[in-house]
């Protein structure tokens, strides 16, 4: 039998860490080479891992939810003669306190591997450090059956002294959740959020499995400490009721602070995009300009396409319209579709359209982009946007569909809004907001009338694009769309 392990891979360019979102696989199931076994979130996106190697998971070293650096085991999967039985060690493990019930099993847990969620085997003893009373551990998921059935009592009262096999316990770990050295049991990505955020692990009440302190305690603590009245009520609500009885008016202060603010980490896509952000907005010198104009014709071309048995079975609407209205301004101005090269100090001038769409997706902003629009068909362009949305929305967009855009637009029209001053995705050159289209009074042909019509908004890097520039591009785009027949004359 052989024990190999999986390394979380660079799944990226250059990234040095990911968000485990989801396992598909659990101690004990059969994988075979190809096969995904989780789902992880990138800085860019989320991305299904296969396993390479065929065998029976032994462990799972990281929860669902923890960012693990790249190169760190994250699985690791018996192989060869033996593995139908991989469970056995682990069994054994997780239960010190059935081992005197059963010392039957004691040759196997000699010969223990590292199975525990984010907890190796110690090589200095062959007696793992306690982490629960026997009361917890009787009732936790990974314990051995022999270990509910010796302490029945456990069960019902989880307090360690009337656990029967723990009368050390006391001595040993804590309410906090701390070793018998005093050092509280937390995973490496919850000591180093704590440590981020100034808080003493020692200090903070731990309300995971075993007394394992959790990121949600660590966030916990760290709203209490911007409270000082509120910092003794967390131990009043969680520890054993004596304790709370000294304390009972501060319990509900603890309630009513918690409703009040809600901390969410941001990791991620999120992460990144403000990262992102920040350094466009104070990196390139944005000039916003804005232009309102009568869309209805190109509203009722739009209608007449999708009519079009030629197109049957596309996705026809205003933004695919706008896109090709882009790309036919971009040919009439092609120096718009350039990029600063800060370490030459040069403009880069592009000979091809990676046409950027920005996706609100639940994980964050996306700009995935469409490569070479400027020679797609019309057809050819409706299947990429279709394609390009669809992906985003399934969370499946992959670090190369985000990279090399050149332009990008962000439809801020389907939230009802009238338009914005949007910020460049970074290395781009413009970016342009689309707003709601809407049936107002317009003048057309001398008179008053009710027409279809949006606001455009154009951002650009004035290193880049200067004043003239933009608003013959920006002008240009608003002339195709008020005139769609610009769309044949001017290609």
């Amino acid at each position: 039998m052989t024990i190999r392990e999986f390394k979380m891979p660079d799944v990226g360019e250059g990234l040095t860490e990911a968000e485990i979102l989801k396992w598909y696989v659990q101690p004990g199931d059969t994988v075979t080479d190809g096969q995904v076994v989780c789902e992880v979130e990138t800085a860019k996106a989320a991305v299904e891992l296969p396993i390479p190697f065929d065998g029976v998971v032994h462990a799972l070293l990281f929860e669902e939810g923890v960012t693990v650096d790249v190169g760190q085991v994250i699985i690791s999967v018996q192989t060869g003669a033996g593995a139908a039985t991989a469970e056995q060690a682990p069994v054994q493990e997780a239960a010190p306190a059935a081992a005197a019930a059963a010392p039957a099993q004691e040759p196997a847990a000699a010969a223990r591997q590292p199975v525990l969620v984010g907890y190796g085997v110690s090589t200095a003893s062959t007696k793992r450090r306690p982490r629960k009373a026997a009361g917890t551990a009787a009732q936790n998921g990974s314990a051995a059956p022999a270990a509910v059935a010796a302490a029945p009592a456990a069960q019902a009262v989880p307090a360690a002294p009337v656990a029967p096999a723990a009368p050390v316990v006391p001595a040993q770990q804590n309410g906090n959740g701390q070793s018998a050295e005093g050092r509280p049991l937390a995973k490496p990505p919850v000591r180093k959020l704590a440590k981020d955020l100034g808080i003493d692990l020692a200090s903070v009440v731990a309300t995971g499995d075993g007394g394992v302190v959790t990121r949600e305690d660590v966030h916990a603590a760290a709203a209490a400490a911007l409270a000082p009245q509120t910092v003794a009520a967390p131990a009043a609500v969680t520890v054993a009721a004596p304790v709370a009885a000294s304390a009972p008016v501060q319990a509900p202060v603890a309630a009513a602070t918690a409703e009040r603010e809600t901390r969410v980490p941001v990791k991620g896509v999120r992460k990144v995009t403000a990262q992102a952000m920040v350094g466009s907005a104070f990196t390139a010198p944005h000039v916003t300009e804005f232009i309102t104009f009568d869309v209805t014709r190109t509203m009722k071309l739009v209608q007449e396409l999708k009519a079009d048995p030629d197109l049957a079975g596309l996705r026809i609407n205003p933004l695919l319209l706008i896109a090709k209205a882009v790309l036919v301004a971009i040919r009439r101005n092609p120096d718009v579709n350039a990029s600063w090269d800060e370490a030459a100090q040069e403009i880069v001038l592009k000979h091809y359209v990676n046409l950027g769409i920005a996706a609100a997706t639940p994980r964050g902003l996306i700009v995935p982009n469409i490569k070479d629009a400027h020679a797609k068909t019309l057809p050819e362009l409706s299947e990429a946007l279709s394609s390009l949305v669809s992906t985003a929305r399934d969370g499946k967009t992959s670090p190369a569909d985000m990279q090399n855009g050149t332009i990008t637009i962000t439809n801020v029209g389907v939230f009802g809004v009238d338009t914005g001053t949007p910020i460049l995705n970074p290395g781009e050159s413009a970016i342009l907001a689309v707003g709601a289209i809407k049936l107002q009074p317009w003048v057309h042909k001398g008179k008053v009338k009710a027409r279809q019509v949006t606001t455009l908004a154009l951002s650009f890097d004035h290193r880049l694009i200067d004043g003239e520039l933009g608003s013959r591009f920006l002008a240009d785009i608003a002339a195709v769309l008020e005139h769609p027949r610009r769309l044949i004359t001017w290609s």
